[in-house]
């Protein structure tokens, strides 16, 4: 009675018909977090190459495109080389600073929502992202030195960076949605993603090429703060029980180690394993795809102006919304793992064209072979969230927060690593190395499926022989 009787009810029932949908939809808010980090990504990449490349004596794309990548002596050009091993370089300190930070960030926010609410955890990350792209605005402002990038990262970090607001949302999909419904509802959040990347990526390059860095980025400090005051003053609570609990205990920690250790179901144990290390090698390499394409489009051959690149980017976050459509038809007549599994076929073909790509239309080939490449990750979201008690999908979805965190940092490591490396021979390795890790998902998502249907089979058996014996 005392909670109905206070003024803004924070999880009382709601009648049906008086329920305001604006107050339960979490898509808004990623969708502006998206679009802050959309532009905020490929913009801050090219800064680093006119930046650098004007410190070490590289003039800009503009003024060489025809003098310099335009032509055949552009691969031989050590100065050019030079700049994009450097910014390849510190793309890497910037990710590895943030990611290696929010790592820890985001495991313990992510649990500690589960008892305080997941509003606290959606509003601190997309604060820090809005502190993060302001100290970005002053290094272009006051041309302070390219280090102070890797400082505004680690403070987003520190508040869990865009992580913790991905996991945050997905629990918080999962605070409200029914269990036959979450694989679509899953992938309604990530075509989300989808649509804010590509709305980022084409007005990003196109306002890049018009009026430079500070517009662009002051639109991303503006999506951020937006989607701050909407988790804070907008969103209505998931979490039906909150209850005070303190954060800075290793019983957060513990609680996603328990998932694994203890699980409801024993057979659950090596399932969410399995398909935890599918999900990280996928996630692994989308994001070390992700964080070459414009560094690898900027490059000989392709030498892309900004707005190439953004119709590039919007290209490959296309994905999520055709992903979508796939989905939902494929699960008209196949499996969900079947499903994932033809979107890992997409995405493997998709990458390997690419990595071979040194024409325009190649690699738009390339993007538009991806256009089923993201039906994988909703898929093995789902199940694993169907692998554990309602009670426990805050504590799920912290661990994945935490594999997707180590997906960030290992992807930042091994591919920024890998394609400065490997320059001299093949400037597509990353892409071609990514496809080859797709087998292994694909593997373990076919044998799980087969071993489950053989499984259900037995059973099946089990239960139509036991009233002959009786």
């Amino acid at each position: 009675m005392a909670a109905m009787a206070a003024p803004p009810p924070a999880e009382p029932p709601v009648p049906p018909g008086r329920r305001r949908p604006s107050l339960l939809a979490v898509e808004p808010l990623l969708f502006l977090a998206t679009v802050s980090l959309g532009l905020q990504g490929p913009l801050a990449t090219q800064y680093l190459w006119d930046r650098l490349g004007a410190e070490h004596g590289y003039s800009d794309r503009n003024s060489t495109d025809s003098a310099g990548c335009g032509d055949g002596n552009a691969t031989a050009d050590p100065l050019r080389q030079e700049v994009e091993a450097l910014v390849s370089h510190w793309n890497l300190y910037i990710n590895l600073g943030g990611f290696f930070v929010s790592l820890f960030s985001v495991t313990l926010f992510g649990p500690w929502s589960d008892s305080v609410g997941r509003r606290p955890a959606l509003i601190l990350p997309a604060a820090g992202m809005a502190l993060q792209t302001a100290i970005y605005l002053l290094v272009m402002y006051l041309e302070l030195h390219v280090a102070f990038f890797l400082l505004g990262r680690i403070l987003s970090g520190l508040t869990g960076d865009y992580n913790l607001i991905l996991a945050s949302c997905f629990s918080y999909v999962a605070d409200t949605s029914e269990r036959r419904a979450r694989t679509f509802r899953v992938a309604i959040l990530e075509a989300c993603l989808g649509t804010a990347g590509m709305v980022a990526s084409i007005g990003g390059g196109q306002w890049r090429k018009a009026q430079g860095y500070i517009n662009p980025f002051w639109l991303a400090f503006a999506a951020s703060l937006a989607a701050t005051l909407y988790a804070a003053f907008f969103l209505r609570e998931s979490v039906k029980q909150k209850k005070e609990a303190k954060l800075f205990t290793l019983s957060h920690y513990k609680a996603v180690y328990r998932l694994y250790t203890a699980p409801e179901h024993p057979s659950s144990r090596w399932k969410l394993a399995l398909y935890s290390l599918a999900f990280f090698v996928i996630v692994t390499v989308h994001f070390g795809a992700k964080d070459l394409y414009v560094l690898y489009e900027l490059g000989f051959p392709l030498c892309w102006a900004s707005d190439l690149i953004g119709y590039g980017s919007a290209a490959s976050y296309l994905a999520y919304l055709s992903s979508l459509a796939g989905l939902r038809l494929l699960q008209l007549c196949l499996e969900d793992t079947w499903v994932a599994e033809i979107g890992l076929i997409s995405n493997i073909a998709g990458l390997v064209v690419i990595s071979l790509a040194t024409t325009t239309p190649l690699m738009f080939t390339g993007y538009g072979i991806l256009f089923l490449s993201m039906a994988a990750t909703p898929v093995i979201r789902s199940k694993l969230s169907k692998l554990v008690s309602e009670t426990e999908q805050g504590a799920l979805f912290a661990s994945v927060a935490c594999v997707e965190g180590l997906c960030s940092l290992v992807a930042t490591g091994v591919f920024n690593s890998l394609y400065p490396a490997t320059l001299h021979f093949m400037r597509g390795f990353p892409f071609l190395f990514g496809a080859i890790l797709l087998l292994i998902p694909a593997a373990i998502l076919g044998w799980i499926q087969i071993w489950d249907s053989k499984h259900d089979y037995n059973h099946f058996q089990d239960a139509s022989l036991s009233p002959a014996k009786d």
